[in-house]
């Protein structure tokens, strides 16, 4: 059993934050690495990449967004609570190495993954403009930990309440045009993800994209979490969760991702009814 220590709620409170004992997967986990989590013993395994380790206190970080049913399972998880189930560390560490300007984009809770990998790459040297955006200033996540892990932080939000009015690519379209940018790395939403790469496509900026397929038991044997790079079959659980944007099939990631749509709502109506 892993047991929650701390717990936030952020976003409007459809955000969560779980620090969990973890201790040997603390010790080992590298950024851009993942976990599986399952809250019982009929939960569905659930992917998500921490957002934090603490190797001392033997915890690991995570945060999810409430969208159905297994996430609101999670959710209602107290301090002193457990986890059933947590798995890891799986997928490949993010390659860091010292190539100068780098920017580091997230959106929505895609920001607690961008978070160790920003720091990381801080930390060997680079300088690092992270920007971040959601919706509204009440969904922005993490503003403490992404101004320490960079050298500057842009903070957008779609509506104007906070920040950059406007989306991330604004601020990243300035950055390209003005700078000297060496590497990108975009995490969060598809939609954000594919328009990050096409703005970084023509100047050949390497651009990196931590995929969230569907995934079941995280070590290549179901093929679940299958995404087309390259025109090759790669698996987001061993080949990942990271691949090179201008490689991926975007279109067909979003099909895959949208394929259990209605039966996630229709579980999701039903946890909240009891059922």
């Amino acid at each position: 059993m892993f047991k929650i220590v701390h717990r936030e709620e952020l976003g409007q409170g459809t955000v969560i934050l779980n620090e969990i004992e973890a201790p040997l997967i603390a010790k080992k986990a590298k950024p851009g690495q993942f976990v599986i989590l399952k809250a019982n013993e009929t939960g569905e395994r659930i992917p998500l990449t921490m957002a934090n380790t603490d190797p001392e206190k033997g915890t690991i970080t995570i945060v999810y967004m409430i969208i159905g049913r297994s996430t609101a399972t999670f959710a209602s998880l107290k301090v002193g609570d457990s986890f059933m189930d947590v798995i890891g560390p799986l997928g490949r560490p993010t390659h860091l190495e010292k190539v100068g300007k780098v920017v580091c984009v997230g959106g929505g809770t895609g920001v607690a993954v961008l978070h160790p990998i920003t720091r990381a790459l801080k930390e060997i040297g680079n300088d690092v403009t992270a920007i971040t955006g959601a919706r509204n200033k009440d969904l922005i996540i993490l503003e403490d930990l992404m101004t320490k892990a960079s050298n500057t932080l842009h903070i957008c939000t779609d509506d104007g309440s906070y920040g950059h009015h406007g989306f991330v690519t604004d601020i990243l379209k300035e950055k390209i045009e003005n700078e000297d940018i060496k590497m990108v790395v975009a995490i969060g939403p598809v939609p954000m993800m594919r328009a990050v790469a096409e703005m970084t496509r023509p100047q050949g900026i390497h651009t990196l994209v931590s995929l969230n397929p569907i995934m079941v038991d995280g070590t290549g044997m179901c093929g679940c979490c299958r995404v087309s790079v390259g025109g090759e079959t790669k698996f987001a659980c061993v080949d990942g969760p990271e691949f090179d944007a201008h490689k991926v099939d975007f279109k067909e990631l979003m099909l895959r991702l949208h394929s259990y749509t209605e039966m996630e709502k229709q579980s999701y109506e039903d946890f909240k009814a009891g059922k």
